[in-house]
């Protein structure tokens, strides 16, 4: 029972031991704890090192912070790649701190006594040992999230495969167990060129692109402001494209899985805005809510992008696309095979932002074939947050407008000669 407080408040303790039984409820606290068992069985049965502390005190220390470690090296990847706006830049800044880890812990357990001297001598020595550890390990975590993206399994499950397959090679493979060993460090240099080598080429692709062709701009656009804008004139004259085609995102994929698995419900309605909340199924240690969790109908920003559009003169080279059968099917994968259906032989670039979901839509493309990036540092004070926040000023007039007739919550919305029914911020032509 919740204690309650003479304010009839719940006190602070019943808060934090509900924050605790979430936390332990988490599948990836429970990935965690598996993965600090998995830890200490391979390395203690392949290296005969049972009773030694520094393995058991390592293996608890991987199995309660792993989802910790896992949310700063999500952070120090988001940072890097706004720093810079290159994928292996934000690479590196997911790699290096694991590897520093890696290093440390190999550097313990080989003064420890953990390892079999003669099998880590086999593999080039400890440090070989962390590099190939890491680059396996970043490769298995970006194979896993393509396989997601594609409908292959879920994040912690394909994560957890991964985290299997390499931590008992790595057990094995330091141990210096014929077969095992050779699969490590195969395993280990494929991943790191593969988890590396993608990301080079998506950098080279963006830096020698060529003139002309159709450009892709993807994105929650939630709502379209005045650096979106800027971002379509300055593609359209660097890289001299014929049209630009725009595609908001429907539901989020990760959104709209989280509301299948009841993680996640609309709580409210604000000005127009959906507000979504978690429920008590959430995941405590998964952020649902990268890019915010106040979200327009995907038909009101795909109307607000077209008003913009056309307020701003550029209709006759940007087109808003809206296949909702195919995103809801295959995401923003699905769109591309459209536009390449539509496009056949068409250069494609695409266009995106140095924040989350812009690198996330950079990561798609790359996935999806030959597709020349044209990034930006995001370098303005506009933000969409801002604006769903209160802030004027950073979208055109008419997105201002339609957003000011929705918030007074009219019926019907008319805007740059066009006329909205208004259902609770969803607006349909034709009132």
């Amino acid at each position: 029972m919740a204690a309650i407080g003479s304010d009839g408040k719940t006190t602070g303790l019943s808060v934090t031991a509900g924050k605790l039984r979430r936390y332990v409820r988490s599948p990836s606290t429970r990935m965690a704890a598996f993965g600090g068992l998995l830890t200490y069985v391979c390395y203690a049965y392949a290296h005969g090192s049972w009773s030694n502390p520094a393995l058991i005190g390592m293996s608890l220390f991987v199995g309660v912070f792993l989802p910790s470690y896992s949310k700063l090296s999500n952070k120090a990847e988001l940072w890097a790649n706004n720093q810079f706006g290159f994928v292996t830049a934000g690479r590196l800044g997911r790699f290096l701190p694991q590897l520093a880890f890696n290093l440390a812990v190999f550097a313990l357990w080989q003064a420890a006594g953990v390892f079999k001297a003669a099998g880590v001598a086999s593999v080039g020595g400890f440090a070989v040992a962390a590099l190939l550890t890491t680059l396996a390990s970043q490769g298995t975590q970006y194979l896993g999230g393509y396989l997601v993206a594609r409908g292959v399994g879920d994040a912690n499950r394909n994560t957890l495969v991964g985290l299997l397959v390499n931590v008992v090679l790595a057990a094995l493979g330091t141990a210096g167990v014929p077969g095992a060993r050779e699969a490590f460090l195969v395993m280990g240099t494929v991943f790191g060129l593969l988890f590396f080598g993608v990301g080079l080429l998506s950098d080279l692709r963006s830096l020698f692109a060529p003139k002309g062709g159709v450009g892709m701009f993807f994105g929650t656009f939630n709502p379209f402001h005045r650096s979106h804008l800027m971002m379509v004139r300055r593609a359209l004259d660097e890289r001299n494209l014929d049209r630009i085609i725009i595609h908001p995102t429907l539901i989020p994929r990760l959104h709209a899985e989280a509301f299948r698995k009841g993680e996640l419900r609309v709580g409210a309605l604000k000005d127009g805005f959906q507000i979504y909340e978690t429920t008590d199924k959430a995941d405590s240690n998964v952020d649902y809510f990268p890019t915010g969790r106040q979200f327009l109908p995907p038909e009101t920003r795909k109307v607000l992008i077209e008003l913009a559009l056309a307020e701003a003169g550029l209709g006759n080279r940007v087109e808003v696309a809206f296949y909702p059968e195919v995103y809801d099917r295959r995401g923003f994968q699905g769109v591309i095979g459209e536009i390449k259906r539509l496009y056949p032989g068409q250069r494609l670039h695409t266009l995106h932002g140095t924040d989350f979901g812009g690198m996330l839509v950079r990561q798609i493309c790359d996935e999806c074939g030959w597709i020349y990036p044209w990034c930006i540092l995001r370098r303005d004070e506009v933000s969409a947050s801002a604006i769903r926040g209160g802030a004027s000023g950073m979208t055109s007039p008419v997105v201002a407008d339609v957003l000011s007739q929705i918030s007074q919550n009219l019926p019907v919305v008319t805007a740059g000669g066009r006329r909205f029914r208004n259902d609770n911020g969803v607006l349909t032509e034709g009132a």
